[in-house]
């Protein structure tokens, strides 16, 4: 038997998914009908419940004894009984009548009863049941017709939620139909004149947008278009604004859609989408397919875990689409995602998507580039200097930025400016990491004298060793965030290497503030709590992923899980080996600690000094500190050079 090629093997499963779905909904149908049935007949039988609960029974023999009487006004005879009226109680109202019925008589002959009925002048050609009309028109007619109404209106509102298209039983077959969101040219608004610090990732998209518009260039040598480009990287970096800048600059149509958009909860409706929007792309091509958060379809099929029908069954058509289309034609997907460590294997393999774009953080010039991207609008004060605040917002993304500049020019707005000074876009950058000042909080003389010395501990330290981030900012203020003050530090350059030295520095650093607090009042306070955590985790990274450990040495005992994410690490190491860790990050706190309670002994008299002012403002600049720290150097230094003519 001849060898099936792998090109045909997608094209008939992708025939089995349609006969499978097409069973599914014929049966989905049928049961909607047999319900519908059965609702029916339940409702007629509970609405003759309803109905002949105003009618009483007699024998057979008290009705003929009531017709022999003339106490009978009107009869009808039925298929299954004989109903009539009593003739004393015609005066009544309709609503208040009573009717009586029999029972017939199995193989019984009627004509001696209609004899006894026409010789007693007793009617019953007519029907007696007044409400026998209205019973059958709304059992048969109405009801089903509110029942279909009913129906129609539950299928528009499971349509709706699947992106189907018009409602009503017609619009069944719209419920796989692709939710993308379709651009052409300039519709998004967004050019790659509005996208900065990425500049890799747009040379990468470029050269896809270069190929669209000029096949012929790259076809005269023989390259391929990329089927597909992975942008990766962590929340609020741009990558879907780079999507919307590529839909801006590619002039051909642009298909949006996320990915959780394949996601349903009848199976085998995703892999429905995935068909309709690779064929309306082919349809129009050149074009471009761009699928956000494509983790939601793309996780890895791990069957140990438990599978999802409907996810596997729109991930193996994806897999089926993408090898399916020619990449001549011009179709290019672009997806996005910040957990590319969970993506199935078969999704990245060469062939598939053959290009991954990294959308990092921004460095020093890509955040500045960034902010006068996010400033263009909005009007500054002379006294702005973006260069400084890219500078201190080391490690934020794109999105912070365009927070900060807003919180700033929110914030000239309350204070009653017209324009954005430099003030404005610093205290929005403090509020964005330690939240606004809390006004209410009242700390007691005690208090406020810890909170003091602790973060002069903190800035003391770090400025009198080397390697370290100067100081710009010292407050005792409250803040939403749960700090009753901080030290802030900033970086003079950008940095992307650190020696050892230069993190045990950090370490003394952070622990300075419970070492003043120890040194000054002899006590621990819970204000450290955050200092702690984090000196823990950089010691941690220190022994168990940096080999900065003379014990361990150089061994890796943790494994980063989410890189993009959190960025959370996990032990992979014996149990003694991970106890020995633990010992050897104890003992680099204990050193670093021991060291800053040394640092601030020794300088005691300006650990005093610049407490007491701290005190009185509230808040000093680092420019303030130093002044202090300057005088303190130049008084000692006057001291040991006096020194020996007093011994003389």
């Amino acid at each position: 038997m001849a060898n099936q090629s792998p090109q045909n093997r997608p094209n008939g499963n992708n025939n089995n998914n349609d006969n499978r779905n097409g069973d599914r909904r014929r049966f989905s149908i049928l049961t909607i009908l047999i319900i519908a049935v059965a609702v029916t007949l339940l409702f007629n039988s509970l609405l003759s419940n309803v109905f002949s609960a105003g009618e009483k029974q007699v024998t057979y023999d008290a009705f003929l004894s009531a017709v022999e009487t003339d106490a009978i006004s009107q009869v009808e005879i039925q298929s299954d009984r004989i109903q009539f009226l009593r003739r004393d109680e015609m005066a009544l109202p309709k609503s208040q009548r009573t009717v009586y019925y029999t029972g017939l008589l199995p193989n019984v002959d009627l004509t001696s009863l209609i004899s006894t009925l026409e010789d007693n002048q007793v009617e019953f050609s007519g029907e007696i049941v007044e409400n026998s009309t209205f019973t059958f028109l709304f059992s048969w007619v109405l009801f089903p017709l509110l029942m279909l109404a009913l129906l129609s209106l539950l299928m528009r509102f499971i349509i709706s939620r699947s992106g189907g298209g018009a409602g009503g039983f017609g619009a069944i077959g719209s419920i796989g139909k692709s939710k993308a969101k379709v651009y052409m040219e300039k519709e998004t608004g967004v050019t790659f004149r509005d996208v900065a610090g990425q500049d890799e990732a747009k040379e990468s998209l470029v050269e896809i947008i270069d190929f669209l518009h000029n096949p012929q260039k790259y076809a005269a040598i023989g390259a391929k278009l990329p089927k597909g480009a992975l942008l990766v990287g962590s929340p609020g970096t741009g990558k879907t604004l780079l999507a919307k800048a590529v839909a801006g600059e590619a002039r051909v149509p642009f298909f949006s859609i996320s990915g959780s958009d394949f996601v349903e909860m009848f199976v085998g409706v995703g892999a429905s989408r995935v068909r309709d929007l690779f064929q309306e792309a082919s349809k129009v091509a050149p074009a471009i397919i761009f699928i956000d958060e494509i983790d939601a379809i793309g996780r890895s099929r791990d069957s140990r875990l438990g599978g999802n029908d409907e996810r596997e069954q729109t991930l193996n058509q994806l897999l089926a689409e993408i090898d399916g289309f020619d990449s001549s034609k011009g179709v290019v997907i672009l997806a996005a995602t910040n957990r590319p460590e969970i993506l199935d294997k078969a999704l990245l393999r060469a062939g598939r998507f053959d290009r991954r774009i990294i959308v990092d953080r921004p460095n020093l010039e890509g955040r500045y580039q960034t902010l006068l991207v996010h400033t263009r609008n909005i009007r500054l004060a002379e006294d702005v200097d973006l260069k400084k605040i890219a500078q201190a917002t080391a490690g934020a993304v794109g999105a912070d930025l365009a927070n900060l500049v807003n919180e700033a020019a929110l914030r000239a707005v309350r204070m009653g400016r017209q324009t954005v000074n430099q003030e404005d876009l610093l205290t929005s950058f403090e509020v964005v990491i330690a939240g606004t000042e809390k006004k209410g909080t009242v700390l007691t003389d005690i208090e406020k004298r810890i909170v003091a010395y602790h973060e002069v501990g903190h800035a003391l330290v770090a400025a009198l060793q080397k390697h370290t981030q100067p100081v710009s900012k010292i407050t005792i203020v409250p803040h939403t965030s749960g700090a009753l003050g901080y030290t802030m530090q900033m970086p003079e350059e950008e940095k992307y290497l650190n020696s050892r030295d230069e993190l045990l520095v950090e370490l003394r650093t952070m622990l300075g503030g419970r070492a003043a607090e120890q040194t000054v009042f002899g006590i621990e306070t819970t204000g450290a709590s955050n200092d702690i955590e984090r000196a823990t985790d950089l010691a941690r990274k220190m022994v168990m992923q940096y080999g900065m450990s003379d014990r361990i040495g150089l061994m890796a005992l943790t494994t980063k899980g989410n890189e993009y994410l959190d960025g959370q690490s996990y032990t992979d190491c014996a149990q003694t080996t991970a106890a020995a860790a633990d010992e050897e990050v104890r003992k680099l706190l204990n050193d670093s600690y021991d060291q800053a309670k040394k640092i601030l002994a020794e300088n005691r008299g300006l650990l005093d000094e610049v407490a007491l002012y701290l005190l009185q403002k509230e808040t000093i600049t680092g420019d303030e500190l130093m002044q202090y720290v300057d005088a303190d150097k130049r008084l000692r230094g006057s001291k040991q050079e006096t020194l020996p003519e007093a011994e003389a």
